[in-house]
């Protein structure tokens, strides 16, 4: 008699110690659900956006998590009028976005434009021939720009003698991950890939190779 009432308070324990384990792994489960519920906005991005200018990672690297996402880009225009533009904006309110355009400006012009937009020493520069880049890294408001010269296939006459650029631009709005210099890279990188791409649909005139990458603001 004494071993039977053992062996079922010993059965009775077993059975009330798995119930609770079972019980920690439902509420494990349904808390992964509900972490996932409120930050697979980003991770649901598709692993390239915007015609390839834009990866899933970039776009986690610098938003913070968020429980919706949505993406989209745009090209319009031609020649001397191209534009090519691409978002992402998430139910935070923070966004990341970009464009690339041709334009009628000199180097000199588009560097002036952001020194006086911007106290000089919060700006950082690099260049790769004639292509430049900088970027604001005085603030979270992170925006970069890439100078690319650029001759579009067809110029108005009354502009024939002005040199023309793609100039990409990219920014963040809202609350971010990183900032300085490295959210101003990763910006900067963005607005490369831009104009790269912006460069090609416009049809320049003069073939080029574009390096890989820009050199890094941290080498600078």
């Amino acid at each position: 008699m004494e071993t039977s009432t053992w062996s079922q308070e010993t059965r009775a324990t077993w059975e009330s110690g798995r119930g609770v384990v079972l019980c920690l792994v439902v509420l494990s489960l349904l808390g992964g659900a509900t972490w996932l519920f409120f930050i697979k906005g980003l991770y649901v991005l598709p692993k390239k956006m915007c015609d390839g200018t834009l990866a899933r990672g970039t776009v986690t690297q610098v938003l913070p998590n968020a429980r919706s996402a949505d993406h989209g880009y745009r090209s319009r225009g031609v020649g001397d009028d191209f534009s090519f533009s691409c978002y992402v904006t998430t139910s935070n309110d923070s966004s990341l976005s970009g464009e690339a355009r041709i334009k009628p400006l000199s180097s000199d012009k588009w560097l002036k434009y952001y020194q006086e937009a911007v106290d000089r020493n919060g700006l950082v520069r690099v260049s790769v021939g004639d292509i430049q880049a900088l970027a604001r890294i005085d603030s979270e408001a992170g925006t970069s720009s890439v100078y690319v010269p650029c001759a579009p296939p067809v110029v108005p006459e009354y502009n024939a003698s002005v040199p023309y650029a793609v100039v990409g631009e990219a920014r963040v709005d809202g609350s971010v991950e990183v900032t300085g210099r490295p959210l101003g890279q990763t910006l900067t990188d963005f607005a490369y890939r831009l104009a790269q791409h912006a460069y090609k649909l416009a049809e320049c005139k003069d073939p080029r190779s574009f390096p890989e990458r820009l050199p890094r603001y941290e080498d600078d």
